[in-house]
């Protein structure tokens, strides 16, 4: 088989097994810890130890990634993954958990993420051909968001249902899985350095990341737009757990469901993604997530009816996918092989850092004002950003990067023969 494809789907099952965990971790967490406190800001402190490594490490995690073999990081980092959670499972099963150990494994499952997320998408481009990219990134976002937003949260909520420590061995099992297809990858995916060029230190290293994203207009607009639309991502994760348990009743696989939704909005986005860019343009199709991001937390605020809830759910996570499978794209497009781990640590860390911020911030409003009145502020703050995205993201500004796009695949087109990973 050719390598280039053979890498893609060797990427697509790792994605589709780390990411069935991960949605396991991320609806048994937050229930445990409903189990432990009924506090909003409490049960949304979970959120923020799994989101706080991004604001801490995301950086310096960049510069290590253009530095290091990227596939033994991803060993690395579900090796980390395997110790967290089957010290909580041990926890849960001697009965000395506390929100203090829940707290501190959420930590070191948030750094392993890091590491596990800069690298996975820094090694896109080392082992698939440019040629093929946009399919690798349609296969691959597709089981990640099938996995992650919809199985894995439903799983999740059963295997919460059987037992908490049942949910976090299994996915132990699943992470150690996942380490045994990573020798499959064919290539070499540490980044060549010039032996002329001097090595920076990592501060420098971390300053010519920024300087770079600085002078992409485009790449800038699209990481200041993830911000804010992923703190209403933030504020939906941290209060739904204890709204949908405590407030509305729902049993925990019926909470799944509910995280489900977003999955399968997800899926949908991700199937129709190329017909809709066709049919509409990378522009709007983009912009229909701001849209969607701003409905899936604004349905919460006015009603409490849980169908509605799961159809705000369901839309934000189509509007997410639209845009991950674009942006993504994209920044395989304008972003230098060197640049990748830099480049997607300052990304996710826009993508996940406000996660360390908007989960608080969302369990503290919910404390003083109520549910409905903090999601509420959440969506007036995504609704006041149409306007600056639609005159920033100009039909010019699409139309350059088309020609960019078109000139990188003639470019990859015209080698003879086509380079693969060697």
């Amino acid at each position: 088989m050719d390598p280039s494809k053979r890498n893609t789907w060797v990427l697509v099952v790792f994605g589709a097994v780390t990411n069935l965990i991960g949605g396991v971790i991320k609806v048994a967490l937050p229930l445990l810890a409903t189990w432990l406190t009924t506090s909003p800001a409490l049960v949304s402190g979970v959120l923020l130890a799994l989101s706080l490594p991004w604001l801490l490490v995301a950086l310096h995690v960049g510069v290590l990634v253009d530095r290091v073999d990227r596939r033994k990081l991803l060993w690395l980092a579900n090796s980390m993954r395997i110790a967290v959670v089957l010290g909580l499972a041990a926890a849960v099963v001697t009965d000395v958990i506390a929100l203090g150990i829940l707290y501190g494994g959420a930590v070191i499952l948030g750094v392993a993420e890091v590491i596990a997320l800069v690298s996975a998408a820094a090694i896109i481009p080392d082992a698939v051909a440019s040629t093929g990219r946009d399919r690798a990134n349609v296969w691959i976002i597709g089981v990640e968001t099938l996995c992650n937003g919809s199985i894995g949260p439903l799983l999740g909520g059963c295997l919460a249902a059987a037992g908490m420590a049942i949910a976090l061995g299994i996915s132990a099992s699943g992470y150690l899985i996942a380490l045994a297809i990573l020798p499959l990858l064919v290539g070499k995916f540490t980044v060549t350095q010039a032996t002329t060029t001097p090595v920076l230190s990592m501060n420098k290293q971390i300053s010519e990341g920024l300087q770079f994203l600085r002078h992409q207009r485009l790449l800038r607009l699209l990481t200041f737009t993830v911000t804010i639309l992923v703190t209403c991502w933030a504020a939906w994760y941290a209060l739904m757990p204890l709204v949908a348990t405590k407030m509305w009743g729902l049993s925990p696989p019926a909470y799944g469901a509910l995280v489900g939704a977003l999955g399968l909005g997800g899926i949908v986005g991700t199937l129709s993604v190329t017909t809709a860019n066709r049919l509409f343009g990378r522009r709007w199709v983009m912009f229909a997530n701001v849209y969607l991001t701003c409905s899936m937390v604004a349905v919460p605020a006015l009603t409490t009816n849980v169908w509605a809830v799961g159809t705000g759910a369901f839309l934000g996570g189509m509007g997410s996918a639209l845009w991950v499978v674009n942006s993504r794209s994209i920044s395989q497009t304008l972003v230098r092989p060197e640049m990748m781990g830099r480049y997607n640590s300052i990304a996710r860390l826009s993508s996940w850092g406000p996660i360390a911020l908007g989960a608080p911030l969302a369990g503290i409003l919910a404390q003083w004002l109520g549910y409905r009145l903090a999601f509420g502020v959440f969506a007036a703050a995504t609704a006041v950003f149409i306007i600056p995205f639609l005159r920033t993201f100009t039909p010019a500004l699409l139309a350059e990067l088309e020609m960019q796009h078109a000139r990188s695949l003639s470019n990859a087109a015209s080698q003879t023969p086509q380079r693969a990973p060697s």
